[in-house]
């Protein structure tokens, strides 16, 4: 079937992912490759000179606790572990997907998403943004 799929997490709300995760299972069926994909915002535009190394320290604390939660994570899935890769990076999911899908030749981008609500006509959403600038197709789980 597919061969490498991405599948952007956000590991501090487990429940999209949860939904997501079979879908990406049986489209791996084969011997498809699995890339879950945390994205920590980016803050450059906080890195103000006197905080600056405070930020970096937490970006960097996030990003292993990410990293900690996405290895938590392979547990929920079936398939043998040398099938499941973790990625942690910085910058906008929108961007960041896409990048990570042209680097790895990505077949497909699986996401969990919400049911639309007014916050979401209002602000977006991770999802709705991954779908409109992906240029490989974009399964989305509700």
């Amino acid at each position: 079937m597919y061969k490498s799929i991405i599948m952007p997490v956000d590991v501090f709300d487990m429940e999209l992912s949860e939904k997501a995760i079979r879908h990406a299972e049986f489209l791996a069926q084969s011997d498809g490759i699995i890339h879950l994909l945390h994205v920590v915002p980016g803050s450059a535009h906080l890195s103000l000179y006197r905080f600056a190394a405070d930020i970096r320290r937490f970006e960097e604390h996030i990003q292993n606790e990410a990293q900690a939660r996405l290895q938590t994570m392979l547990s929920h899935f079936s398939l043998p572990p040398e099938r499941l890769k973790t990625h942690v990076r910085v910058g906008s999911v929108r961007d960041v997907v896409n990048e990570m899908a042209e680097e790895l030749h990505a077949d497909v981008v699986v996401i969990g998403s919400r049911n639309p609500s007014m916050s979401t006509h209002l602000l977006g959403s991770n999802a709705s943004n991954i779908v409109s600038h992906a240029h490989v197709p974009v399964l989305v789980i509700r």
